[in-house]
């Protein structure tokens, strides 16, 4: 399959299936010399890793990275960086009742239809246990874009109904502050009060047999002038792809988004002013990416997540022979995607910010 891998100039390709050995990497274009913390990649995977609490799904694994490649002493080699990460509780037996079903919502059909024959263990390639890879792979992106002082933060705004209000993230010491305050709870919202709520609505809706959706916020700070080019290649536009890539992923969009459709030009247009020898704006409605090429202001966006599609309830759908059947969700599943995404959003958001970085340098003598 050609849609393995993100990225032009900082490639990331991915491999693994849910059940199978393990998940993995390949870092191409990488530069050489990255001073690399393999407790900070193993930091992103612990904050994705299921069973991290009674919210999250209960499969146990401990997402141990090893680099197998492009890694010494501690510094990137400028060769491909490999990645694995070994399967280690696998319950096969959970999915046998969909050996030969599609689940509604899920990619059982589409995948069996298109290539005539799939894993359905835990939905083989297209399950979310694949962003353990791009989650690995994004840890290292960071640290590579933080040799630029750009910072990546991401974190849960909406569960269901409940939504956090207007943050303040201006400076650069608000940023590190609220995202402190996303690592202090378990849903990973900003809003103390409210996550207590969101969690609450969490463990209701999972007692229920169901699932909810959300959405995560994601802001970069310090960005440079110039990243993205002025078509095909937009900023925003690698940038949707990217989450686009995540899966239950339904939604994307930055600045004003859909909200900014109601305005009018003057309301919505972001006036430019000198402060020393920056050229910045007094409103941030452009969300940091102007003919899709960053200006220089923050850089913000918002990733819609569906509901979870498998649910404990009983549901009808039909076979491969198209017979109809009940399906009913069995194993270990999340109720709420949103506290294991978001460092799944930082990783994507991450390795286009790599890749456009190193592009850039190519723009002009």
């Amino acid at each position: 399959m050609a849609g393995n891998y993100l990225g032009e100039v900082f490639r990331v390709t991915t491999f693994g299936e849910s059940h199978g050995i393990g998940i993995g990497a390949v870092i191409d274009g990488c530069p050489a010399g990255l001073e690399l913390s393999v407790e900070k990649i193993q930091k992103d995977l612990d904050r994705r890793r299921p069973g991290q609490s009674h919210i999250t799904s209960q499969r146990k694994e401990s997402d141990t990275v090893q680099i197998l490649s492009g890694v010494f002493n501690n510094r990137t080699l400028g060769t491909p960086i490999a990645l694995f990460i070994t399967n280690e509780d696998q319950r096969s037996k959970d999915y046998d009742h969909i050996e030969d079903a599609f689940r509604p919502s899920h990619a059982d059909y589409t995948y069996q239809a298109k290539y005539g024959f799939r894993d359905h263990r835990g939905g083989g390639r297209s399950s979310a246990r694949a962003t353990a890879a791009l989650v690995a792979a994004g840890a290292i992106a960071k640290q590579l874009i933080s040799e630029f002082s750009l910072l990546v933060g991401a974190f849960v705004t909406q569960v269901g109904n409940l939504r956090v209000n207007k943050l303040h993230h201006e400076s650069e010491s608000d940023f590190l502050e609220l995202i402190s305050v996303v690592e202090s709870n378990i849903v990973r919202c900003p809003d103390q009060p409210l996550a207590e709520q969101m969690i609450e609505l969490i463990e209701q809706v999972r007692k229920e047999g169901d699932t909810v959706g959300g959405i995560i916020t994601c802001v970069v700070k310090n960005c440079p002038v110039g990243l993205g080019e002025p078509l095909f290649s937009k900023l925003q536009s690698d940038l949707a792809k990217a989450m686009f890539s995540i899966n239950a992923v339904h939604g994307f969009e930055y600045g004003s988004g859909f909200d900014g459709s109601s305005k009018r030009g003057s309301e919505n247009n972001d006036v430019f002013y000198a402060k020393g020898d920056k050229i910045l704006t007094r409103t941030n409605y452009s969300g940091g990416i102007q003919g899709g090429i960053s200006n220089g202001m923050d850089i913000y966006f918002r990733v819609a997540f569906k509901p979870v599609a498998t649910i404990v309830k009983a549901q009808e759908s039909v076979n491969e022979k198209g017979e109809s059947v009940e399906v009913k969700g069995r194993g270990r599943h999340d109720p709420c995607v949103l506290p294991r995404a978001v460092p799944i959003v930082e990783a994507a958001a991450a390795i286009v910010l790599a890749d456009h970085l190193l592009r850039n340098r190519s723009a002009k003598l």
